[in-house]
Formats: structure tokens, sequence, C-alpha cells
């Protein structure tokens, strides 16, 4: 049991510690970042965690916690393994901060081993499935967005957020200043997930045509639409107003299982213009800066099953230098 320090209230409980720290951190993270919060710790942790003594949490309890969640009862439902790590990470960051706050002298999250979800297997996006998209979105309401994104390899709050005075005039970068996330009060726009999200993107020459005829189209749109909401976006909802993250990838699904591709989704394009870059010997370093990736040990990471394909070109590099047949 963790050592009471200097200025603990004997009778604060892990509900009431936890709503401290909810406080504390409620203008310190984006909203959609706060209310994933909150909803974890209120329907996953209070109701069997709430009335414990804070001092009186240990990682055995976290732990039964945890298995409790995975196996799911009558009147609860069954937590994946996603989830329950999910929720392991928020607590191991509030009770954390108990510790530097003198409330704990330990952390109990550190000491609980969460799961280890699978990873589902990701559809690989190749040059050919990506030309049946381009194909198969021409003159729908995804042919921009799946263009631009195969293009720029935005992520999809990213995208709905982008403004034509983000773009240049010649269509050849844009600049990534904001995303849109949904929150209980409605979409907000935020700052991008991290420093290095914000970036410029430059892009290649095949997606001006298809930002020209958005523009031709969102321009005829905007003359005849009843109610038009002016936001600047390159991808709205027909009139103006934003586009639904959510909204975009269920229609998308159900779109491509009409093209015969079902499980693509549209985070795989993201992924396949990572893919299809380092499949082209472009340097990991550019594509992470490109994916506004933290560091460039998170872009090798994801793309690990690329890195083959990347060391037989780099044999052929060097064979091309010191030929083997030197009798």
């Amino acid at each position: 049991m963790p050592v009471i320090s200097a200025g603990q209230e004997p009778e604060a409980s892990v509900g009431d510690y936890l709503c401290d720290w909810l406080a504390h951190v409620r203008g310190r993270v984006r909203r959609v970042s706060y209310e994933g919060y909150e909803d974890a710790i209120r329907h996953h942790v209070l109701p069997e965690l709430g009335p414990l003594a804070l001092v009186e949490l240990t990682p055995l309890r976290l732990q039964r916690l945890y298995s409790s969640l995975l196996a799911g009862s009558e009147t609860r439902r069954q937590l994946s393994g996603g989830t329950v790590l999910n929720l392991h990470r928020v607590l191991h960051q509030a009770l954390g901060q108990a510790v530097r706050w003198q409330l704990l002298v330990a952390n109990p999250a550190a000491g609980a081993q969460p799961p280890r979800p699978k990873r589902s297997e990701r559809v690989v996006v190749d040059p050919e499935i990506a030309e049946r998209l381009l194909t198969g979105t021409t003159g729908t309401m995804y042919e921009s967005p799946c263009a631009l994104a195969l293009a720029s390899g935005m992520r999809r709050g990213e995208l709905l957020a982008l403004r034509w005075s983000d773009v240049s005039r010649d269509y050849g970068q844009l600049q990534v200043v904001r995303t849109i996330q949904p929150t209980r009060e409605g979409l907000v726009y935020e700052e991008p997930k991290s420093a290095r999200s914000r970036r410029t993107i430059l892009l290649p020459d095949f997606i001006r045509p298809y930002l020209e005829r958005q523009r031709t189209d969102q321009e005829r749109r905007r003359q005849v639409a009843a109610q038009w909401e002016e936001n600047g976006l390159v991808i709205d909802s027909r009139n103006g107003k934003p586009r639904h993250p959510d909204t975009l990838s269920a229609g998308w699904s159900r779109f491509v299982r009409t093209l015969g591709l079902p499980g693509v989704r549209f985070h795989d394009l993201r992924h396949a213009h990572a893919t299809l870059l380092l499949l082209q010997g472009v340097h990991p370093k550019i594509v992470s800066e490109r994916l506004g990736h933290a560091t460039i040990a998170v872009t090798l990471d994801i793309y690990s099953h690329v890195l083959p394909s990347m060391q037989s070109q780099a044999v052929e590099a060097f064979d091309s230098l010191f030929p083997a047949s030197r009798d």
C-alpha cells in the first residue's frame, strides 16, 4: 500500500482525485482528448474504483479492473483490448500527476499490465488499387477527398479542415494549420495533433486537375444553393459547411464496397501515401515530415513492412557499384 505523504487528505477518494485531475487537464489538452479522458473515467473507472481511497489504489486493483472490463458482464458490455489499453494510458497519466502532487509516492498504473491488442490486418493500397480508387471515385463526392489524401498523406481531420487559403495558387503546396474534430458540442477546429503536424506539404502535379474541378464544382453549388455557409473549405458538405469526419468515413466504407474493395478504410489512403513513397525510394525522413509524425522512429515502426523491399533496393544499388563478375 502506498505511504500517505505529507498534505494527503485521508478521505480523498479515487473519484475525488480523478475529478480534480480532469479539471487540471481541461485547458491543457484538445477538447476531443479531454472528452475522451472524461468518458473513459466516468464509464469505466468510477463505477468500480470511485469510492476507494486514493492511497488504497494498488496495481493489483487496476489489474482486476482491466480483467473485469475485458470480460464484460450482464450489465456491462465487454471492452476490446485497445479500449482497455487506452484507459490504462489515461490512468497512467492521471496517477503520475498524483505522484507529482505528492498525493502518492508511486504510480499504481506503472505496476499494472494492460492488454496487448492484436493489430488488425492492414489493407495495403498498392498502385493498382490506388488507380482503381481514383478511377472509381471520379465524378463522385469522394473524388477530391480520395485524390488529396493519396497525394498528401493528410489525416482525415486535417483534410476536412483545409481551406483554399491554405493552398498555393498554383496548387503546388499546402499548409496544414488546423484539424477538425467532433465533440459533444459539434465540430470544432483545433490545433494540429503536434508541433510536427503543423507543416508544409508539396503536392504532385497530378492533383492539380482534381483541385481545379473541385473549385469549379464548389462555385457552381454556391450559386444555386438555397442556403450556403461560406467557410472557405476545400472539402465541404455540398453547402459550404464542414463535412463530419465520421460521416466521411462511414460513407467511404459503403462506397468502396461498390468498387469491390471492401476493407479499404479512408485512413488507409494516408498509409498508401507513405507506402508508395517509401517503395519509390523516398527517404523515410521526408515521408515522416510529410505525414507530420513526431519522429522518424514512428514512421519506421508503422511502415516496417516496407523495409524488406527497401533492403532489396539497397543491395541492388550496391551491386551496381561493384558488379559481382570480376573473373
